[in-house]
C-alpha cells in the first residue's frame, strides 16, 4: 500500500491527475476539499472558515487584501480543517489500500509535520489555464471580471507561496502536469 497527496492552486488540475493516477494503479482517489461541504460545514466551530470566502464581497475582498494577506486566510483555513482532514486520511489509510489524496487545503507545513507518505504541488500551467478552467468551474467569481482577477490571486499570489513553502519543506512543485503525473506514479512507486 502507498499513499501520495497532490496540493497546489485552485484550477491548476490537481483532481485531474489524482483521477488518472488512481484508476491507472488501481488506487482510490480522495477529494479531501469536499469535505468542506460534506462534513465541515456541520461543525459550528469550522464554519466560519467553510464560509470564509463566501461571507465576503469578491471584490472587496481583492481590492483591499493583498497576497500576503490572502495568504495568511488560506493558511489560517487550512490550519482550521486540517484535524478534520488528517482524520480522514488516517481513516482512509486504514483500509490498506493504495490512495492518492488532493487538496487545495494540504499545506506543506502541514504535510511534513503530519503526514508519513510524501506527495507535490502544482503550481498551475499559465494564468490563461487556470483562467479558463475557472471560467468552466467557478470557485467564488459570479463574474468573467472577477474570475479573472480570482485565476490571477491564485497563479501569481497562491502559486509562488505554495512554491516558497513547498521547497522549505523538501516538496517539489509543477507548473507541467505530464511532469507532475509522472512524478506521482515514481512516489506510488509505479
Amino acid at each position: 500500500m502507498k499513499c501520495v497527496f497532490i496540493g497546489g492552486i485552485p484550477a491548476s488540475g490537481k483532481s485531474y491527475i489524482a483521477k488518472k493516477v488512481a484508476n491507472e494503479i488501481g488506487a482510490i482517489h480522495i477529494d479531501l476539499d469536499k469535505l468542506r461541504c460534506s462534513e465541515m460545514i456541520k461543525n459550528p466551530e469550522l464554519k466560519p472558515w467553510t464560509e470564509f470566502f463566501m461571507n465576503r464581497d469578491e471584490k472587496t475582498y481583492w481590492e483591499n487584501t493583498n497576497c500576503e494577506q490572502h495568504w495568511n486566510n488560506l493558511k489560517n483555513q487550512s490550519e482550521a480543517f486540517w484535524p478534520t482532514m488528517l482524520r480522514k486520511i488516517k481513516e482512509t489509510q486504514s483500509l490498506g489500500k493504495s490512495i492518492v489524496f488532493e487538496a487545495v487545503n494540504i499545506l506543506p507545513h502541514l504535510a511534513r509535520r503530519d503526514l508519513d507518505f510524501e506527495g507535490i504541488f502544482l503550481l498551475g500551467e499559465s494564468l490563461d489555464v487556470i483562467f479558463e478552467r475557472n471560467k468552466k468551474d467557478p470557485r467564488w467569481g459570479k463574474t468573467e471580471e472577477l474570475q479573472k482577477i480570482e485565476a490571477d490571486r491564485f497563479y501569481n499570489c497562491e502559486g509562488p507561496m505554495y512554491k516558497k513553502e513547498a521547497e522549505k519543506y523538501g516538496f517539489k512543485t509543477f507548473i507541467d502536469p505530464i511532469e507532475a503525473e509522472k512524478e506521482v506514479l515514481k512516489l506510488m512507486e509505479y
